[in-house]
């Protein structure tokens, strides 16, 4: 029995398929089923049932995967005890982050990085959440700055903060944030939106749900920057953090207003890899990030209240 077996487990339960754990570990399908085999043939017993449309893990599988992850967890803090007295950091340690994280933290991580490790290489890539998790699975990225994930067996997730959403419009909209609307009024108010396949589009629909309303879209947009440009060019409104717009509203070029019955929130996490090792550089970044969002919470800059560790 070794950690790549270990591994292998954990992708194939969480993913049900071996072509699609194959395809995620950059791995052969025949060497994963070879893995799978011989894990099976130590411990006596099949881990799986297999069925034309994929695998199902056993009740014996569902017991060994749970002391899987928690002995690949214990591997990475035993790495992580080593290298403590390591003072500087050298290689590439890469990063990924949605598009509003990356807009909030993007320069202050890398001038952290620069001023404490500056022999340490920094690639920063943002995309949709779904996506910064593909890559960390994938190993393409170290570490992922991103929103609520659905519980995997393949990541370790540290809670950070619980973000409040605000109504953001152009100047002429004169939203104020000492004047909370309740979500209703955006019944019958175009909006610019993110597409339906966008998580902030369904924590949209959700809140106006349970506000017995029906959102407008005036376009939908799935970028960061596309949606500000034409909530500015007067296309309408939308759903936005505070943390990436604030300069903007200080500066009056956006107004932006507190939503209520019910407020739109999700969660920041800091995500890491459970069936690898997490870098040292990977750690620092994240105890970095977190570091940073508590500042900015302080501040009243990046609205919502901060995790218990």
């Amino acid at each position: 029995m070794d950690v790549q077996q270990l591994k292998t487990l954990i992708h194939v339960a969480e993913l049900g398929s071996l072509s699609k754990a194959a395809d995620r570990l950059h791995i052969a399908q025949p060497a994963l089923s070879r893995q799978i085999r011989m894990l099976e043939e130590e411990i006596g017993q099949p881990l799986f049932e297999r069925h034309g449309r994929g695998m199902l893990i056993t009740e014996i599988g569902r017991d060994v995967l749970a002391h899987a992850t928690r002995v690949m967890a214990e591997l990475d803090q035993i790495r992580a005890v080593a290298s403590e007295g390591r003072q500087s950091f050298r290689g590439m340690v890469a990063i990924g982050m949605t598009s509003t994280i990356a807009e909030i933290a993007t320069v202050s991580l890398a001038a952290k990085i620069r001023t404490e490790h500056p022999n340490l290489q920094m690639r920063f890539s943002s995309a949709f959440s779904g996506h910064v998790i593909d890559w960390l699975q994938r190993g393409e990225i170290d570490i992922g700055l991103t929103y609520d994930p659905q519980p995997m067996r393949s990541l370790r997730v540290r809670p950070l903060l619980t973000e409040s959403l605000l109504l953001v419009g152009s100047a002429s909209d004169r939203l104020s944030r000492d004047e909370a609307l309740p979500f209703a009024r955006l019944a019958d108010r175009p909006l610019v939106l993110p597409s339906p396949r966008h998580g902030l589009r369904a924590i949209m629909e959700d809140c106006a749900r349970r506000a017995d309303i029906q959102l407008i879209a005036s376009v939908e947009a799935d970028t960061y920057g596309g949606m500000i440009a034409l909530v500015r060019a007067g296309f309408g409104p939308t759903i936005l953090p505070l943390a990436p717009i604030f300069a903007q509203v200080e500066r009056g070029e956006l107004t932006a207003a507190p939503l209520v019955d019910p407020t739109p929130t999700r969660r920041v996490v800091i995500a890491y890899p459970a069936d690898r090792p997490v870098s040292p550089a990977a750690r620092f970044v994240g105890d970095a990030f977190a570091e940073m969002a508590a500042e900015l919470v302080g501040r009243g800059v990046w609205l919502g209240h901060k995790l218990a560790a």
